[in-house]
C-alpha cells in the first residue's frame, strides 16, 4: 500500500504542475500582440504539448486515489470531500483543454488578468486538499 500511495503522490504533483502552468501560458497567449504569429505558435506548442503530458498524469493520479480509496477501504467524510475537489480538478482540466482550442481557432475572449485568477484556483484546492488529507477533520 505504501508504493501505491507514494505513486499517487508522484502523480498528484505532476498533475497539478500542469494545472499550475498551463493557465500561466494562458495569461501569455493572452498577452501576445496581433502581430507575433512566431511568438503565439510558440505558445500553442507548448500548451499543446504540456496538456496531452498532463492528461495521462491525472488520469493515473485519479486512477490510483480510486484505487487507494476502494482497495484499501479508506473512510471518512473527508474523504467525500476531497472526491468532490477532484472531481472539480477534472473539470478545470477538462475547460483548460476546451480554452486551449479555443485559443488554437484564434476564438480568446478574455483578458490575460481573468487567466492570472483562473491560475489560482488549483492553488486553493491543493491547499484544501491537503489539509483535508493530513486533518481529516470529519
Amino acid at each position: 500500500m505504501l508504493a501505491s500511495k507514494a505513486l499517487h503522490i508522484v502523480f498528484v504533483i505532476s498533475w497539478f504542475a500542469g494545472l499550475f502552468y498551463l493557465p500561466r501560458i494562458f495569461v501569455n497567449l493572452a498577452m501576445v500582440p496581433a502581430g507575433s504569429a512566431a511568438e503565439r505558435e510558440r505558445l500553442l506548442l507548448m500548451a499543446h504539448k504540456l496538456y496531452r503530458f498532463m492528461t495521462p498524469l491525472g488520469i493515473l493520479a485519479v486512477s490510483l486515489g480510486l484505487w487507494l480509496w476502494f482497495g484499501y477501504g479508506f473512510t471518512g467524510g473527508w474523504l467525500h470531500a476531497k472526491t468532490l475537489l477532484v472531481v472539480g480538478l477534472i473539470v478545470y482540466h477538462l475547460y483548460c483543454g476546451q480554452l486551449l482550442r479555443r485559443f488554437a481557432r484564434g476564438e480568446n475572449t478574455r483578458s490575460h488578468t481573468w487567466y492570472r485568477f483562473f491560475n489560482e484556483i488549483p492553488v486553493l484546492v491543493l491547499f484544501v486538499v491537503v489539509f483535508l488529507v493530513v486533518l481529516k477533520p470529519f
